[in-house]
């Protein structure tokens, strides 16, 4: 029996042990109660019960305490072997003691070879009582030896029937149990999983709006305060640019706060993806004074993909405003017989695209490839910089 099994054949041999308990109790009484009544006076009617108060009080010490050193199973088993040889030659009910215990081969003895050692031990030591009390007769062989060995035969056979059951429940209960810890495994990665996509999700909103709303906010007032005594009139713009981006960043704050725990994308309002390109696109314009050509077809887009779209131009229009040093952006959004696209090109300086190391392009690639989408990205020092963002039909149509 393997290690992994053991532990659940111990929980079933104790179970049929403590089943099997009552009756042994009741059938040792019975016995006892036959020696006395029944086998005539003498030493050969104490030896008997002698035999039987030593199989029954280690019955009752391994039964009591189990775990004791002094009588283990073998011990009880050893016992019970030299007390049904000691009847057998005595002639004194050796034949109901040999068919009470004969379960307690199969429960004390762990593995079906030492059951069957044991088994095989009473069986020779009952035979050989026999035969010293009997002799070469024919009553020893036409009565004991044939009954005895059918009694073991059934005895054998119902032993290993009932070792294969438990060998088939302990590897089912193992599997059973195996496939739980698998589960549970499984489970705790998905959790884990799901916590860091939620994290990495709220990370992706908060750059793509609060960072980004800050940013504005910080170019803006640094506008606004060199030219406040040059240009007035420009940097009261600025101010109320500064106020409606506050606002906005505020608004985006509540929505991640109230999102919190349920995975999803950022609100973003409703309505054509071209009208919210195009507001945005005209605050960009304010902002910056840049030049901004746009191009925007009218599409009706679901809300995950207006919202990737928005996200797209937003981080785009951010890195132009931070680092292009451009003077014009152009903007094309078209559907194309394999999905939406939206390019965002500016005539900037330009950067060694496989040098770039910001959370931006990243994040705007990962949210791109949720939709199945993909995002690329041409540029080279001093030529100005192309965003091409490409959603399949899956998730671009109608709202």
């Amino acid at each position: 029996m393997t290690t992994a099994t053991a532990p659940l054949a111990d929980t079933f041999w104790a179970t049929s042990l403590r089943r099997w308990n009552a009756v042994c109790w009741v059938l040792f009484g019975a016995m006892a109660v036959g020696l006395v009544t029944t086998a005539p006076p003498g030493g050969s009617s104490y030896r008997s019960l002698a035999l039987l108060a030593c199989v029954v009080l280690c019955y009752a010490v391994l039964d009591r305490f189990p775990g004791n050193p002094v009588v283990r199973p073998q011990v009880y088993l050893s016992v019970l072997v030299l007390a049904l040889g000691g009847l057998a030659y005595a002639g004194s009910s050796y034949a109901a003691l040999f068919m009470v215990t004969l379960p307690h081969y199969w429960m004390f003895g762990r593995t079906p070879r030492a059951s069957m050692g044991f088994l095989g031990l009473a069986t020779g030591a009952t035979l050989a009582g026999s035969l010293l009390r009997q002799g070469w007769s024919a009553e020893f062989f036409g009565e004991t030896v044939v009954s005895t060995l059918i009694v073991v035969a059934v005895g054998v056979l119902i032993g290993l029937w009932a070792h294969a059951v438990v060998e088939q429940s302990s590897e089912r209960a193992r599997l059973i149990e195996e496939l739980e810890r698998t589960q549970a495994r499984l489970s705790e990665a998905h959790q884990r999983q799901g916590a860091a996509d939620e994290r990495e999700r709220i990370a992706r909103e908060i750059h793509d709006t609060l960072a980004q709303g800050f940013a504005s906010i910080v170019v803006l007032a640094e506008a606004a305060r060199a030219g406040m005594a040059e240009d007035p009139e420009r940097s009261a713009r600025q101010l109320r640019s500064i106020e409606a981006t506050a606002r906005e960043n505020l608004a985006e704050a509540r929505e991640l706060v109230a999102s919190a725990g349920q995975p999803g994308p950022g609100r973003v309002a409703s309505g054509s993806v071209t009208q919210t390109l195009r507001r945005t696109l005209d605050r960009f314009a304010e902002d910056t004074q840049l030049v901004v050509d746009a191009d925007l077809a009218d599409l009706d887009c679901d809300q995950q993909t207006r919202i990737a779209l928005l996200r797209c131009t937003q981080e785009s229009l951010a890195n132009v405003r931070k680092h292009a040093g451009a003077s014009t952006v152009g903007v094309v959004l078209v559907r194309r017989p394999y999905g939406v696209e939206l390019e965002i090109t500016d005539d900037g300086t330009g950067f060694v695209v496989g040098e770039s190391a910001g959370f931006g392009l990243d994040g705007m690639r990962k949210r791109l490839a949720e939709l199945g989408g993909r995002l690329t990205v041409t540029s080279s020092v001093g030529d100005g910089t192309r965003i091409l963002a490409m959603i399949p039909p899956a998730h671009e149509g109608e709202a």
